[in-house]
């Protein structure tokens, strides 16, 4: 082997481009989990002798090419080398192209070994441990050093022009972005404020958290600072993660506008990352070759698909589509595949927070250093709480007894035994107020309901392992909510509550819920060389620290708004007061508002409420007494369709009342420009409901930081609130009025919490 003289690839990243072949299987299998692997890996280890080398770290050079990894385990005294492999079911369902890529990869540390130690001759062992049974299954091969360095150079010539194409890509792109200039001719008010500190957080490795108003550019003044911070701190790659599918638009337009789309050769590879069930061509298909034509020869075709992808290099969801069934693949997996390849991601958050998420597995895999941009960033606590917390529902519990294998009768029996007994200690009666389910906090993991679903999860994967013919849609949801809900009881602890609903008989759902996501994302953040989260209501920076788990070192910086006060009238209404109790008392006040506002200057508002009951009332009592005044309304579960076309009527030049939901879709995320809106009203706090969850949350929260009523109540609430009042303001040109309807927004703590350059009356 040569010395080393400059690309760098993974063992396991090198033998997936050059050894696998065939169709793209993606059959439901019960597989482990990530956790299981790493115990099952352990376990092996532990049977075998004192002089067991586990997790040695191997590397070589082939003609410039750096080849890595860790090997699962060597035994000096039997001269066998391992290659450890988890599964469940029968083995030998296991397709021949996976078992060959198995081989490929103890073959290619064979030769790394061979090199290093100086070794003639070694033996290759593929272990598979049924992780159900511990039972292990041990293949042998016997192989010289030459075969195996004969092997190993197959392979790096295999990938020595992918990886020159990609040391030139990676030479040119910095050189590119070493030059790149803003493509405006000015920064727009508080733009070049906000880039100077995105770049000062890159050049230092450090989390910026940054608060900027809306309507200064975020998009393009986070993107731009961090491209160029890319060549001189060495970043491989950069993600631009979004709540929301329209932030991932915003963020490739100014992509677009930096050059990442530009006709001409683009020093940037470009790819948006989509849902499977967005992205899927054959929705009606299983995904494996003998149903689905684009899963069909998947790895044999994926060679052409891949260099012609990125040739392209600009690679949204269009792009990507169009490439894929040019070469007759799978757009979702081949969007999965460049992500290894492509300089900037755009993606939702989920790719790099969520448990198993692919942008974090690829860095892990790959050592990447990762420059991480996290869009509208007030909402992650939120969608992290989501990814952490799972439920169980005993309604599809029971329909599933009456059709499962006889095989899972015991095991399913047990757990239906264990929902009534949680449902009778819990005292619960069929349902608690008219139209709320009968709800209860329970005081820690109920341990016997843990175990019956431990034994349906162990059960179902071993009978789907035997029998896959059987994996009916019905029993694998209920295998992936047993395996997700026993997986996070594993981590149970002061971050997380368990709680049972009620909402009839037989219709119990049981939660194990995330309250502080900091412990789960804090190594996600540190994983990161660089990390950059901002939105226009980011305050208290104290909040998102704690909640997110970031680090100790993080900065937070707050721009300046451009905006002055003389563009924005505030007006609070203090005799009005939209507590449950006073609903009915404030629709006549609240009505009288919105039709004074209207008549004094007509045009486009939004009206915001707690909740659809509200809205509906006040709308009807609007439309009752000043049926002149044109009225929409967002409504339960509204589609992409109906939304867009609730959007559109903010047509410039027209008028009228839009009543929405405050947090709902037309809260944040969306631009009306001009005289597309010029005001809005919020009869509401915002405030989370007054309820058992929510006061259980704010106990934990008081007892680990000492701030239980503002995290779990004044905190989100407000954020909503300016959120929503942000929509008026779009733009240096803009003016408009936003009324607060509650005589609780008069208070000093509250007014503290609202955007500094307001004038409130």
């Amino acid at each position: 082997m040569s010395r080393e003289t400059g690309y760098r690839v993974a063992v396991r990243a090198l033998c997936d481009f050059t050894a696998r072949e065939g169709d793209l299987d993606h059959r439901f299998t019960p597989a482990p989990s990530a956790r299981e692997g790493i115990a099952g890996h352990a376990l092996v280890a532990r049977r075998r002798g004192d002089g067991y080398e586990a997790e040695l770290p191997l590397s070589g050079v082939f003609e410039g090419l750096t080849v890595g990894g860790r090997a699962d385990g060597f035994d000096p005294a039997a001269n066998r080398l391992e290659e450890v492999k988890t599964h469940r079911g029968r083995l030998e369902r296991m397709a021949d192209n996976q078992r060959a890529l198995h081989w490929a990869q103890v073959s290619v540390y064979g030769a790394l070994l061979c090199a290093e130690r100086g070794l003639t001759s070694l033996t290759l062992s593929l272990v598979y441990l049924d992780i159900t049974s511990g039972r292990e299954t041990v293949l042998t091969r016997e192989a010289s050093a030459t075969e195996l360095q004969a092997f190993f150079a197959t392979q790096c010539r295999r990938f020595l022009a992918w990886a020159a194409q990609e040391a030139r890509h990676r030479e040119r792109r910095d050189e590119a972005l070493g030059e790149l200039a803003f493509p405006h001719e000015r920064f727009r008010p508080g733009q070049r404020d906000l880039a100077e500190s995105v770049y000062k957080a890159a050049s230092t490795g450090r989390c910026l958290l940054v608060q900027a108003p809306t309507g200064i550019g975020k998009t393009l003044g986070t993107l731009f600072p961090l491209l160029k911070a890319m060549p001189r701190q060495r970043l491989d790659r950069l993600a631009f993660l979004t709540m929301k599918t329209p932030g991932r638009r915003l963020a490739l337009d100014a992509l677009a506008v930096l050059g990442g789309g530009a006709a001409e050769a683009r020093p940037l590879r470009v790819l948006e990352l989509t849902a499977r069930d967005k992205a899927c061509e054959y929705p009606d298909r299983a995904c494996h070759g003998e149903a689905c034509p684009l899963a069909a020869g998947f790895y044999d075709r994926l060679p052409a698909a891949r260099q012609a992808a990125v040739a392209r290099g600009w690679l949204d969801r269009e792009a990507l589509r169009e490439v894929a069934l040019d070469h007759g693949v799978c757009p979702y997996y081949l969007g999965q595949e460049l992500a290894r390849w492509c300089d900037v991601v755009v993606g939702d958050v989920n790719h790099w927070f969520d448990a198993n998420a692919l942008l974090h597995g690829l860095a892990r895999a790959n050592g990447w250093r990762l420059g991480l941009l996290v869009d509208e960033a007030h909402n992650l606590v939120e969608r992290a709480r989501g990814m952490y917390s799972a439920e169980l529902d005993q309604r599809r519990l029971a329909r599933l007894r009456r059709e499962a294998p006889g095989a899972l009768a015991r095991p399913l029996g047990r757990l239906a035994r264990q929902w009534q007994a949680r449902v009778r200690e819990a005292g619960m009666s069929e349902a608690g107020e008219p139209g709320r389910p009968a709800y209860r906090v329970l005081d820690g993991l109920p341990e016997g309901m843990v175990a019956a679903l431990q034994g349906v999860a162990s059960a179902t994967t071993e009978h789907l392992g035997e029998h896959p013919d059987q994996a009916s849609l019905a029993l694998q949801e209920l295998l992936f909510e047993t395996l997700a809900f026993t997986r996070l009881a594993e981590s149970f602890g002061e971050h997380s509550l368990c709680d049972l609903a009620r909402h009839g008989r037989g219709r119990a759902v049981l939660g194990l819920r995330n309250l502080v996501p900091a412990d789960f994302l804090a190594p996600r953040f540190a994983a990161a060389q660089s990390v950059v989260l901002f939105s226009a209501t980011l305050s208290p920076a104290h909040y998102h620290r704690d909640l997110l788990g970031l680090p100790a070192a993080t900065v937070w910086h707050e721009v300046a708004s451009p905006f002055a006060a003389e563009q924005l009238e505030v007006r609070i209404r203090t005799d009005i007061s939209t507590r449950l109790r006073d609903r009915e008392a404030s629709l006549s006040p609240i009505v009288a508002e919105l039709a004074g506002q209207y008549r004094r200057r007509p045009g486009h508002y939004l009206a915001f409420f707690s909740s659809f009951a509200y809205l509906e009332a006040a709308r009807a009592r609007l439309q009752e007494a000043h049926p002149e005044i044109p009225v929409r309304a967002q409504t339960r579960g509204m589609r992409e369709e109906a939304r867009d076309a609730f959007l559109a009527g903010f047509r410039p030049g027209g008028q009228g009342i839009g009543f929405a939901v405050l947090g709902g879709a037309f809260a944040e995320g969306i631009d009306l420009p001009g005289e597309r809106l010029i005001g809005a009203f919020i009869a509401t706090l915002g405030l989370p409901p007054f309820d058992p969850f929510n006061e259980a949350l704010k106990a934990r929260l008081e007892a680990r930081f000492g701030r239980g009523d503002d995290y779990a109540y004044r905190v989100p609430g407000l954020i909503k609130v300016v959120q929503a009042a942000g929509r008026v303001i779009r733009g240096p040109e803009d003016e408009g009025t936003v009324v607060l309807m509650d005589d609780r927004f008069a208070r000093r703590e509250v007014q503290a919490r609202l955007p500094g350059w307001w004038a409130v009356e």
